[in-house]
């Protein structure tokens, strides 16, 4: 799992989420690293009460506090801004384009922290940078498989290398369900336990087809057959064939596999001559489906089963 973090220069640099920023000083600061997706209004800090501050977070100043620091004394809010610039703020982000005092620029270009202006209301703002915070922040990992979009079941098919998950997928395509990554899947968590599976840039709607080499599903197939992003619901392990390993026959005891701390359901599938793997994996996401609707299979047939034994007479067998 990778710990990641953002500079104030990826902030102001965005233009995917319409955040609108702009630098008005402490340029040596863009270098700061954001580490969480929580934002922090500095209220009681700009008086000088700094025990509950938050460095790490992004200081968001709206009209309230702006209108602060103009209305006390000069030297006072001076004194105050000072002590605030003591500490290692990530960066101050002012609201609704608001002309800050010029001690507040002066302080922030001497304490080399950013600070930065928006046209944005503080609530749209806090709203906007929260998601692009959220987005950009989440847990990452990578993983080596192919996830395929199965009746809307995000299906993560793992197994070794040649043991046919790309064969499947393709398979899966053809009866009209979606690729969403092959070979290597990027996988994010979503709060509070969603994982979301996409491909890399470079070889999203593409596959990897042994003895025919790499295709563009795309372009093959159209756009119905692909999806840029799925949240993963269950993960199916192609194995080899084992005579002498016991499989799973019943289906009563749900196995867990576990990704960024999220358990998903996780079936392992046993590849031998003659099954049909991609009608395998369409049944799986279809009971997957039943469970959801509250519906077990195996454990209702076990259920009846054990209840058919107990109002069974003693003696009754079969001749």
């Amino acid at each position: 799992m990778n710990t990641i973090s953002l500079s104030i220069e990826v902030l102001l640099n965005d233009e995917e989420y319409g955040l609108d920023l702009k630098l008005i000083a402490g340029r040596k600061g863009l270098h700061h690293r954001v580490h969480s997706s929580r934002i922090q209004k500095p209220g009681l800090a700009l008086t000088g009460y700094t025990e509950h501050l938050h460095p790490d977070r992004v200081q968001v100043l709206g009209n309230t506090e702006i209108s602060y620091l103009r209305q006390i004394p000069e030297q006072a809010a001076i004194d105050y801004v000072v002590k605030l610039c003591a500490f290692p703020i990530s960066c101050f982000i002012i609201t609704k384009g608001l002309d800050p005092p010029d001690f507040l620029k002066t302080e922030t270009e001497k304490a080399g922290i950013p600070l930065l202006v928006t046209s944005h209301q503080s609530s749209t703002f806090i709203s906007l940078i929260t998601k692009f915070l959220e987005e950009r922040l989440l847990p990452t990992t990578h993983i080596h498989g192919v996830l395929v979009d199965v009746l809307g079941v995000g299906v993560l098919l793992l197994g070794k290398s040649g043991i046919g998950k790309s064969e499947c997928a393709l398979d899966l395509v053809i009866r009209g369900h979606r690729l969403v990554a092959d070979d290597v899947i990027f996988i994010k968590k979503k709060m509070p336990a969603a994982l979301v599976g996409q491909a890399g840039e470079t070889i999203q709607h593409h596959m990897e087809i042994r003895g025919l080499g790499i295709i563009n599903i795309k372009d093959l197939y159209g756009v119905s057959s692909i999806r840029e992003k799925k949240i993963i619901d269950m993960v199916l392990e192609l194995v080899e064939w084992d005579p002498v390993h016991e499989y799973d026959r019943l289906g009563i005891d749900d196995q867990i596999y576990t990704i960024l701390g999220v358990g998903l359901p996780h079936l392992k599938i046993p590849v031998r001559p003659g099954r049909n793997l991609t009608s395998i994996i369409e049944v799986a996401a279809r009971n997957f489906l039943l469970k959801g609707m509250g519906y077990h299979s195996a454990k209702e047939f076990h259920e009846k089963l054990l209840a058919r034994m107990e109002v069974r007479p003693l003696g009754d067998e079969v001749e």
